[in-house]
């Protein structure tokens, strides 16, 4: 019988020098807020909760809140000529600006940010209303994406000072279909995934959770190679792509092309039920990526017993992978707005921790026929 053997001088336990409680918001920048957010509202069951603009005292720039579960997301458009969010959708179109961390002090996260060689673009600020204090701090990121520090501890608002509660209007009677932000997933360009990887780790104190190759990932025409970075305990999850060479345009190409440089990918939002939640999506008139019935026929035998049904899931074309913690449930929507970037996965975990790399092939490969309808593969 095996003993446990105690190190007598361990080593001293790692200061977590960038403490993280989440994702506090993220906020998009498009060309309609308003038809953007009703959109949201009413296919993804999303409840606005407060608002920005000239009737509280904006002249430049409009904002909606919607929320749902721990899922925070800002519509963000432009009101005038001339504006830096203007410019920034003719460039992009609709796209993730901001990625927000939830932190216990934005002082010490830009301090510790900036010491550490992100480059910073906001100094920390404050924020006050009649519901308390916000203080802010802002960083760059990949491309023109930005991380923004919020410590709202001692803030009771519905937002942020600024902002007006919205009632709900009706919203509040909807079924909660979506949970929380699971991963944000980056696209950069050819060799600087490595670049970002340090980034996180050396700014953040991150870690590389996985590591995906273009061997991994890759179909008879394209290939890309993926890594994914989290904090001590998981809260934040950032996939960072890169394409790699393949015999057309990987699908990180086709992105970089119509955004005009590194963003963010798509946002992976979690459920609790992926069988209903992608079934009352469907009814909404969302459009999800098609699973080939060939991918259903030998997941009896790679994935094991599962709680769900294998016809529900072929049914609705969600794809299923297990890793040594558990499974997984997953499927994607087709591109958000007219360009094809930014879209949503939604996801369901079963214990598993992995990103589902049992259905990579399958994907791209769903992936790679939209492409082609599109003329750019």
């Amino acid at each position: 019988m095996s003993t446990l053997s105690l190190d007598p001088h361990p080593a001293p336990e790692r200061r977590d020098f960038m403490p993280l409680h989440g994702i506090d918001h993220i906020e998009l920048w498009v060309g309609n807020a308003a038809q953007a957010a009703y959109y949201l509202r009413h296919a993804f069951g999303f409840t606005e909760v407060a608002y920005a603009g000239l009737e509280t005292g904006r002249r430049d720039r409009v904002s909606h809140v919607l929320q749902q579960g721990r899922i925070r997301l800002v519509l963000t458009g432009a009101l005038v000529d001339g504006t830096e969010i203007g410019d920034h959708q003719r460039r992009h179109g609709d796209g993730v600006k901001v990625v927000a961390l939830s932190v216990p002090s934005a002082d010490a996260a830009y301090r510790e940010a900036v010491a550490r060689g992100a480059t910073g673009l906001r100094a920390p600020y404050e924020l006050r209303d009649g519901d308390g204090v916000v203080r802010m701090a802002e960083i760059a990121a990949y491309g023109e994406t930005v991380h923004t520090f919020v410590e709202r501890g001692d803030y009771g608002g519905r937002f942020l000072p600024g902002f007006a509660a919205v009632a709900h209007d009706g919203d509040a009677s909807q079924p909660r279909l979506l949970a929380g932000i699971d991963h944000v997933v980056a696209n950069v360009e050819l060799g600087a995934m490595e670049r970002w990887v340090t980034f996180y780790e050396e700014v953040f104190g991150m870690t590389e959770l996985i590591h995906f190759s273009d061997e991994a990932i890759s179909t008879e025409y394209s290939a890309l190679m993926s890594k994914v970075v989290t904090n001590g305990d998981g809260r934040v999850k950032f996939p960072i792509n890169e394409p790699a060479e393949g015999a057309r345009k990987s699908q990180i190409d086709e992105y970089l092309e119509f955004y005009g440089g590194p963003g963010v990918q798509h946002i992976a939002v979690s459920t609790r039920d992926i069988v209903a939640t992608v079934e009352a999506l469907a009814a909404r008139g969302v459009s999800f990526l098609r699973t080939p019935e060939s991918y259903y026929e030998d997941v009896p035998a790679r994935v094991g017993e599962i709680d769900q049904s294998l016809e529900d899931l072929r049914r609705l074309g969600i794809l299923v992978d297990r890793d040594d913690e558990g499974y997984l449930l997953q499927i994607f929507t087709k591109p958000l707005g007219d360009r094809p970037t930014l879209f949503l996965e939604i996801i369901e975990r079963h214990g598993a921790r992995g990103f589902g790399e049992g259905n990579f092939k399958a994907l791209f490969e769903a992936i790679e026929r939209e492409q082609a309808l599109r003329g750019n593969l």
